[in-house]
């Protein structure tokens, strides 16, 4: 028993607590603004697409070429190119208000991605029908393809707020505070192990609580 106290002697709990809540606070506002900007580029996109209600080639195009580059780029790359852009939005480009614009970023075209490939899971046959029966196009996405797709939409959700734990974990390697941060600083650095151990047992209860409400969500609102 000593011999494990003993391991566990560079640990604060103080720093530990401080770390989860900054952590929490990234994912949470960088996976609001996230679902906010990702599904409207992903409803742009299917909407755009061929076939669709808005179809235009070049708008797809231009949406898809964005899209597909800042999703080309490593998260670590990202927050350094964008640093300058960081400091004009949130007026620092460390700690956790520097790290939620490039949390966004990063994964909002992932986020979309996923939107408009639940989208095109939709039956067509709902679409001309709901076509056929007059409703408007702000109706047939708020009524008809939303409602259609949301299983897959919460699906995409989940994986998208999983991937956001891991891009907070490496935010922390420029100083952007939580979990990550004290993991390289105190773990590694310091080569305090043990601070490393409960830093990443605390990121996978995180991963897997995320997991686990996505996949009730999800199976909730199946269609039996």
């Amino acid at each position: 028993m000593n011999e494990v106290l003993s391991f566990f002697e560079n640990i604060r709990w103080d720093a530990i607590n401080k770390a989860t809540r900054e952590t929490l606070v990234m994912m949470g506002a960088s996976m609001f603004f996230t679902v906010i900007l990702g599904l409207a580029i992903g409803i742009l996109l299917f909407l755009t697409s061929r076939g669709q209600m808005l179809q235009n080639r070049f708008v797809y195009w231009i949406l898809s070429l964005v899209v597909n580059i800042l999703r080309s780029v490593p998260f670590i790359i990202l927050m350094i190119l964008i640093m300058p852009l960081t400091k004009i939005m949130v007026g620092t480009s460390i700690g956790v208000k520097g790290a939620i614009p490039p949390l966004v970023i990063a994964a909002a075209p992932f986020f979309a991605r996923l939107v408009e490939a639940a989208l095109r899971e939709v039956d067509k046959g709902v679409l001309e029908a709901a076509q056929a029966m007059g409703f408007s196009k702000g109706m047939i996405v708020w009524h008809v393809l939303l409602r259609e797709a949301r299983t897959g939409l919460l699906a995409g959700t989940t994986i998208t707020a999983v991937t956001l734990v891991s891009y907070t974990a490496m935010s922390g390697t420029i100083g952007g505070g939580g979990l990550g941060d004290l993991a390289i600083r105190f773990g590694f650095q310091r080569f305090q192990w043990d601070v490393m151990i409960i830093t990443v047992i605390l990121l996978i209860i995180l991963v897997q609580g995320l997991q686990m409400i996505g996949d009730a969500l999800v199976r909730k609102y199946s269609r039996k």
